[in-house]
């Protein structure tokens, strides 16, 4: 198995808190690895961006009034929004919500268990014959693994 993914140092401490959360657990699943770590590490700074927006939107109103008179929501409502999109991508990348891991464990099912040996490349004639890139007509069976690129002529 590959190494845990180290959390990266420059992620304030309640990303970090978020890191050592969810770090092990995921690598243990085996759905990070090093290819990850930049995600997870954005995940874990949108969650401390969120926590920190959440925390001053329990101390200070929701609405304001501007100079002008005119009432606004608090910036904080807006950041806080903000990194819950952002969260919510980063978690759908991750797997983890239970839809992204139900998608990650059928995503294996839908793989042929086998990789293919040989690659043809023919292309569809008008005359709806199949003919390699010499032009020579091809002849063959339904093979249960055919991926079709393109069907315009």
């Amino acid at each position: 198995m590959e190494a845990l993914p180290r959390c990266p140092a420059h992620l304030s401490e309640v990303a970090h808190k978020e890191w050592r959360r969810l770090a092990t657990p995921m690598h243990e699943a085996g759905i990070l690895t090093l290819a990850d770590r930049a995600a997870l590490a954005a995940y874990c700074q949108a969650w401390a961006r969120w926590v920190e927006a959440e925390e001053k939107l329990a101390a200070t109103p929701a609405l304001l009034k501007t100079p002008n008179g005119h009432v606004q929501q608090s910036p904080w409502l807006t950041v806080a929004n903000k990194q819950m999109e952002l969260m919510s991508r980063y978690m759908s990348e991750l797997g983890l919500t239970p839809v992204a891991r139900t998608r990650l464990a059928n995503a294996g099912d839908q793989l042929p268990a086998e990789k293919p040996t040989i690659i043809q490349i023919v292309s569809a004639w008008p005359d709806g014959t199949m003919r390699d890139q010499q032009g020579e007509i091809v002849e063959h069976e339904p093979e249960e693994h055919v991926i079709q690129l393109d069907d315009r002529i």
